[in-house]
């Protein structure tokens, strides 16, 4: 049976974003879309952002789940800034 997408769902894989140890993340959103989840926001590594969809759909197999979560840049500047 597949669970049901709606506000219940969506508290529970935003309590795991945050509760969870190996996650601990507030700044991911959860939307719905339709009788899916859509996780957006940004993480600093492609590593980080795979553990938390894998996490996410690990414990919760029969939803459908999007992983839309972007990485940060943390790149060094180029060049100094200038200030006159």
């Amino acid at each position: 049976m597949t669970p049901q997408v709606d506000d219940y769902l969506e508290a529970e894989i935003q309590r795991l974003l945050a509760e969870d140890d190996r996650v601990a993340e507030q700044g991911i959103t959860v939307q719905r879309r339709e009788q899916a989840v859509v996780l957006g926001g940004e993480v600093e590594s492609p590593e980080r952002r795979d553990e938390i969809c894998r996490r996410i759909t690990s414990r919760f197999p029969d939803v459908q789940i999007t992983c839309d979560i972007g990485i940060t840049r943390t790149t060094v500047p180029a060049d100094a800034e200038v200030i006159s």
